[in-house]
């Protein structure tokens, strides 16, 4: 989920590593890429809040998609685009070889990545699960991807800094995933429980492990944006 009711912001996990990371990713030259709501969001927080980076946002040059929002738009070196974001975002990545970043703007993200303009996937996984708190899940009834990981970075002993290629899913190669038993062995398919070492009920730290059953795939739950 990209947030939660009753949680503070970082999930209350942030920590000296992921505070100077966040410094240094937002000093370099780059545009940054909104939609509205967030936009409006982002806005705010840097008025409100005291965080480091904070200085480079202002100073960034931004971008918002917005058929409502109109200029002078009270955040410095914005510029708003009425223009359909896709349409706009293809021609915008045809004539700038600087960098450009979305940051939440779920909507807007969930329709890059389906047209192909996204280039690298940075997703952030927090020590928390938020449970019945938790909204605003990214990725939900978006498209699906495989996804290429180029670089993971452990922030603070416990917050994950995962960057990923994106890769529109069109189908599973052949023979991947678990295989269907022959019918000379049909009676051997169902479930049977995974026998542990004898030492496990003493570990503490003995892995759990989830068998797979059926045709269900695992499934990797990351944040994103």
């Amino acid at each position: 989920n990209g947030s939660a009711h009753g949680w503070p912001g970082y999930w209350g996990k942030e920590g000296p590593e992921l505070r100077d990371y966040l410094v240094r990713k937002y000093a370099q030259d780059q545009v940054l890429v909104y939609g509205a709501t967030t936009f409006r969001a982002f806005r705010d927080f840097v008025t409100e809040y005291d965080e480091p980076y904070y200085e480079s946002l202002n100073a960034l040059p931004k971008i918002v998609f917005s058929s409502t929002l109109q200029e002078p738009l009270g955040w410095a070196n914005s510029t708003v685009i009425a223009e359909d974001a896709v349409t706009a975002m293809a021609r915008l990545k045809r004539e700038t070889d600087k960098p450009m970043r979305s940051h939440g703007s779920i909507s807007l993200n969930r329709a890059l990545l389906a047209a192909g303009l996204v280039d690298f996937l940075e997703v952030t996984v927090f020590p928390a699960i938020t449970g019945r708190a938790g909204y605003a899940a990214l990725f939900q009834d978006g498209p699906e991807f495989d996804l290429d990981l180029v670089e993971s970075t452990v922030l603070d002993g416990r917050t994950l800094k995962l960057v990923y290629v994106p890769h529109l899913h069109t189908g599973n190669p052949e023979g991947v995933g678990p295989q269907q038993c022959g019918a000379d062995r049909a009676d051997h398919r169902d479930f049977q429980p995974v026998e542990q070492p004898a030492h496990a009920e003493r570990d503490h730290h003995a892995p759990l492990v989830f068998p797979q059953v059926g045709n269900q795939r695992a499934k990797r739950f990351p944040f994103a944006a």
